[in-house]
């Protein structure tokens, strides 16, 4: 989903969300990474989720890359963790000016992503992924979610 946000706004792709888990197999990684021409060309024709081609190619491409850094590794997360040395990195933004948009570990995760073969990985992207799934925590102090 981040990658088939790039350049739009967050509203357009999350009130596809539902139909982009049906197109993509519930983003099944396994499954995805299998996709064909002709499931590209369906994706393609499906008025249900952005239809970029670059993006919809990119999804494939990541999938296969990220089924490779799971044989690599045994599981996804076991690489991902290491841009953090497998421990949260917990701010202390008093305001949402603070919080940036790209750090020194998403500008490594993006290169080393990149060196692998995904695209539409920037380090900006990264970083909400890193926001996203724990990585980093970036509730301003005062916030209920802060300690949790």
């Amino acid at each position: 989903m981040e990658g088939a946000q790039a350049g739009l706004s967050w509203m357009t792709v999350l009130r596809k969300r539902a139909n982009y888990r049906k197109a993509f197999d519930r983003f099944d990684p396994s499954i995805v990474a299998r996709y064909d021409a002709r499931k590209v060309k369906a994706l393609l024709s499906d008025a249900g989720i952005i239809r970029n081609r670059s993006k919809i190619e990119s999804a494939i491409r990541n999938a296969k890359r990220f089924v490779e850094i799971q044989a690599e590794f045994g599981t996804f997360d076991a690489y991902i963790w290491g841009f953090v040395a497998g421990r949260p990195k917990v701010n202390r933004w008093k305001s949402l000016r603070q919080i940036p948009a790209k750090t020194r570990e998403s500008d490594a995760m993006s290169e080393a992503l990149k060196e692998r073969g995904f695209t539409f990985v920037g380090s900006t992207i990264c970083y909400a992924y890193m926001q996203a799934v724990g990585m980093v925590n970036d509730h301003l102090t005062h916030c209920f979610r802060y300690h949790r």
